[in-house]
């Protein structure tokens, strides 16, 4: 992989793939950090190699470019000409937008881990209360029988769905790992995590709920 180069005067971009590959599981493998420490970037990062060897957690250019060509393969990064800022604002204000561009019918809450939403598009009052607590009792049903979902019949998604007779979903939940923090997207239909909203999302909560660390080199 020696031959790699980068492309000059580009910016450091997550697609919606990358955005949810980062969080939608609390395993860290060395893309997975990659991913979250570019999350956690105030703005889009220049493609040159001192940044992305900070977020690589390594002086090895070779490495890290080996590691950047690897997230690229599997759609996980992109190169923007532009540099974009972190979503500005307080979160209560952010979510609610971004949250209703990531369903077919607007239909969309995020709870926290106590059973709380923090912020709905499209939920009455009470449908939310209800649904965020159910988020929090499957998220504890998850977390007690992963272990036979992931090691016995390998399903590694760590998403639940209640289903219609067809088994399409009527109402999903999809957790986020994010900071040390276990939140829930419920979304009622069918889910768009393929927009930019889904990584400005990730993004704002990222940036807000993670700690950056010292790299260790």
């Amino acid at each position: 992989m020696s031959e790699l180069t980068l492309i000059e005067g580009l910016f450091l971009y997550p697609t919606p793939a990358g955005a949810y590959q980062a969080i939608s599981t609390p395993e860290a493998d060395k893309p997975r950090r990659f991913l979250r420490r570019l999350l956690q970037e105030p703005q889009t990062p220049a493609l040159n190699l001192e940044p992305l060897c900070r977020l690589a957690e390594s002086d090895d250019h070779a490495r890290v470019l080996e590691l950047l060509h690897h997230c690229q393969k599997l759609g996980w990064v992109q190169g923007v000409d532009d540099v974009l800022q972190a979503p500005q604002g307080a979160l209560e204000d952010l979510l609610p937008d971004l949250l209703g561009r990531i369903s077919e019918n607007g239909k969309v809450l995020l709870a926290d881990e106590q059973g709380f939403y923090l912020a709905c598009s499209g939920f009455a009052h009470e449908v939310a209360e209800e649904l965020s607590a159910l988020s929090a009792d499957l998220a504890t049903v998850h977390q007690r029988r992963s272990g036979l979902l992931v090691s016995n019949m390998g399903i590694a998604s760590h998403a639940w769905a209640i289903v219609d007779a067809f088994g399409c979903s009527q109402i999903g939940f999809w957790p986020l790992f994010i900071g040390g923090h276990h939140f829930v997207i419920a979304i009622a239909g069918i889910p768009h995590f393929n927009q930019p909203e889904f990584v400005s999302l990730i993004w704002a909560l990222c940036t807000r709920y993670t700690k950056t660390t010292t790299p260790n080199r």
